[in-house]
């Protein structure tokens, strides 16, 4: 069974900086593709970053891109967000997500969400 889980949220000042974590386990790492999605209240949830197999392709949303950088750990099993120059429209619940490259059309194994905030 596959377990996906975030770690690394908190509460930060505009500006600032946060480096969210997600650790995969349960299935053969280098199958997957590894992605962030955040949801803000009262919001839908929407795509923030990924990486993609075979390459490791990066794609990160028009919002946050130049602020946040997605890499991941072979070594580690680990997916990491890391976000620089935070705004307050940056606050939301942080979701880790995977789905098996090739096979999977959707993400479709999330972790439990790890909430960000930005205020001063």
């Amino acid at each position: 069974q596959v377990h996906v889980v975030e770690s690394g949220g908190g509460l930060v000042q505009p500006g600032g900086s946060l480096k969210l974590s997600c650790v995969l386990s349960g299935e053969t790492w280098r199958i997957f593709d590894m992605g962030w999605f955040r949801q803000a209240p009262g919001k839908e949830r929407e795509f923030v970053a990924e990486m993609t197999r075979p390459r490791d392709s990066v794609n990160v949303a028009n919002s946050v891109k130049g602020r946040f950088t997605v890499s991941r750990d072979d070594t580690k099993f680990t997916v990491s967000l890391q976000m620089d120059d935070l705004k307050p429209d940056d606050t939301a619940t942080y979701y880790c997500a995977a789905r098996r490259a090739f096979s999977d059309p959707n993400y479709n194994f999330w972790g439990q969400g790890t909430q960000v905030t930005v205020s001063s």
